[in-house]
C-alpha cells in the first residue's frame, strides 16, 4: 500500500496493438498463458448452453486485458463466423449487457460511447460529460474524437456545439482540444505569477470574464496548475471552488468546479464520484472499465482514504449476482 501511495505522485490502439494506456497502476493485467482460441471455444460453449453460462462469460472477459479481448473476438469470429458482441447482446440484458459490451470495445471506442451517452436524447448530462472530458489526457481525447466519428458517423465537436451554449461551449471545446503549452522541464515562476494574476483579475471586475479561466485551465499541465491554484487561494484567502461558486453560474460554474476538482488528483476525483454515485451502475462500471488498465489501484487507495471502506467491500455490498462478479473482477482485490 505504501509503495502504491508513493507512486501516485503525480491512441486508440488497433485491436492487435499492445500499446495500451495501462501501466503498473491498473488492476487488469495480461492473462498469463493466454490462448484466444481456447477462450473463444469456451465462450461459444457458454453462449450455446441452456440459458447461457453467464458465469463463464464474466469470468473470462473480466480476467483478460483489452488487447486479449480483441483477440478473443477475432478468434470467435473465425470459429463461428459471427460477431461476439452480437452474441453477447443476445445472451445478456440490462446493466450486465452494457458492462460486457463495454469491455469488448477498445479504450477509445468506450470513451466515444460514454461521451455519446451524455449528449444523446433529451437534454445533456453536463456533469457526466465533464467527468469524462476532465479525466482524460489530450491524446486519449484525440483518440476518442476519431473513434466517435467512426462509431457514429458524426463529428464530436459539432455535437458538443449543438448541445451546449455560450461560454460553456467554449469551455467544453477547450477541454476537448486541451494542449499543455507550458514547459514541463522546469517550474516557470513568471508564468505562474502571470496566470494567478489573470485568474484573479478576471473575477475582480464588475463583469466577470471567463476567458482567462478557460485559457489557463485548459492549456497547462496539472503540476503547473496546482501551483497556480494554490497561489490564487493564498491571494484571495478562499478556496478556488468558493471563488468559482461566487463568480460564475450555471453550466459554466459546473464546468470550472469539475476542472478545478479534477486537477489536484484524478484518482481522488473519481473516488469522490464513485462514493457519491455508488448505486448508479452505469457510472460505476464506466469508471471501472475506463480505468482498470490505467490507474484503478490509485482510485481504490483514494476511495479507502475517503470512506474508510474499501471499494471492493462497497461493491460487494451494493451489487449482487453476475454484476457483482464482474465489478469485483475489475476492482480485483481488497485494500485493508
Amino acid at each position: 500500500m505504501e509503495a502504491l501511495q508513493k507512486s501516485m505522485q503525480k491512441t486508440t490502439p488497433k485491436a492487435s496493438s499492445h500499446a495500451m494506456w495501462w501501466g503498473t497502476l491498473g488492476t487488469v493485467r495480461p492473462f498469463p498463458n493466454f490462448n484466444s482460441e481456447k477462450d473463444a471455444r469456451d465462450i461459444q460453449t457458454a453462449l450455446e448452453s441452456k440459458d447461457s453460462d453467464v458465469n463463464t462469460l464474466v469470468r473470462i472477459l473480466t480476467n483478460r486485458n483489452n488487447v486479449q479481448r480483441q483477440s478473443i473476438a477475432e478468434s470467435y469470429r473465425n470459429l463461428t463466423q459471427k460477431e461476439l458482441c452480437l452474441a453477447l447482446k443476445k445472451a445478456l440484458s440490462g446493466g450486465l449487457e452494457q458492462l460486457m459490451l463495454g469491455l469488448m470495445m477498445t479504450p477509445s471506442q468506450f470513451d466515444a460511447h460514454r461521451l455519446r451517452q451524455t449528449i444523446e436524447g433529451i437534454g445533456t448530462d453536463e456533469e457526466s460529460l465533464l467527468a469524462v472530458l476532465c479525466t482524460k489526457s489530450p491524446q486519449q481525447l484525440k483518440d476518442a474524437t476519431i473513434a466517435y466519428k467512426q462509431e457514429f458517423g458524426r463529428y464530436l465537436e459539432n455535437d458538443l456545439i449543438s448541445e451546449t451554449s455560450k461560454d460553456f461551449t467554449k469551455l467544453v471545446l477547450a477541454i476537448l482540444k486541451k494542449e499543455e503549452l507550458n514547459s514541463k522541464e522546469m517550474v516557470d515562476y513568471q508564468l505562474i505569477d502571470q496566470d494567478v494574476n489573470a485568474l484573479n483579475d478576471a473575477v475582480n471586475g464588475k463583469k466577470k470574464d471567463p476567458a482567462p479561466w478557460i485559457q489557463v485551465l485548459t492549456t497547462r499541465d496539472s503540476n503547473h496548475l496546482n501551483r497556480v491554484l494554490s497561489r490564487l487561494e493564498d491571494l484571495r484567502g478562499e478556496t478556488v471552488d468558493k471563488t468559482v461558486q461566487s463568480h460564475f453560474s450555471g453550466d459554466l460554474r459546473l464546468g470550472f468546479r469539475t476542472l478545478v476538482g479534477s486537477i489536484p488528483s484524478i484518482p481522488l476525483f473519481l473516488a469522490q464520484r464513485l462514493h457519491s454515485n455508488i448505486k448508479k451502475g452505469s457510472l460505476v462500471h464506466g469508471i471501472l472499465i475506463s480505468h482498470s488498465e490505467e490507474d484503478l489501484l490509485c482510485v481504490r487507495i483514494e476511495y479507502r482514504r475517503l470512506t474508510n471502506t474499501s471499494l471492493y467491500s462497497t461493491l460487494q455490498k451494493e451489487y449482487k449476482g453476475e454484476m457483482q462478479q464482474a465489478l469485483l473482477a475489475l476492482c480485483r482485490s481488497e485494500d485493508l
